[in-house]
């Protein structure tokens, strides 16, 4: 039972971050002429060429899951090796407090990837080229 809610909450993790903002497009004449299906289209196709120009749109969110999962498991073992010195037991609080650090890191490296936003040159890109198609840009999500 609890294997399979620590299989589901790291899905759900998982999932959320692989999402990635989207610009946000206003209402105008040009989304209403093309539908949201052909915008889809033009918003890839933007995203693309922002890419193909060199743009980034990550700016280092690996990078940052990785320093703070690194973190979390040294912060961890310190904390667990001082706990176990008092109860008897430096090593085995050292190795369960770099485990629950480690854990606690990645959860916060993931949860903070995926509500970064995409680099500003990136998203200066997209904006320029959905705008030179007619769109209007109101916003990243």
């Amino acid at each position: 039972m609890r294997t399979s809610v620590a299989w589901a909450l790291c899905a759900a993790l998982m999932l959320s971050a692989c999402s990635k903002p989207r610009p946000v497009l206003y209402e105008n004449p040009q989304l209403k002429t093309v539908g949201r299906e052909v915008a889809d289209q033009d918003i890839e196709a933007c995203r693309k060429a922002a890419e193909s120009a060199g743009a980034e749109e990550s700016s280092g969110k690996a990078g940052g899951v990785a320093k703070n999962t690194a973190v979390g498991a040294g912060v961890g073992a310190a904390s667990g090796a001082v706990g176990g010195a008092i109860s008897g037991s430096p090593g085995l609080g050292a190795a369960i407090g770099a485990a629950s650090g480690a854990v606690w890191g990645l959860l916060m490296g993931l949860f903070s990837a995926s509500s970064a936003q995409p680099s500003q040159a990136y998203t200066n890109y997209v904006n320029r080229c959905l705008q030179e198609k007619g769109y209007e840009v109101t916003g990243w999500q």
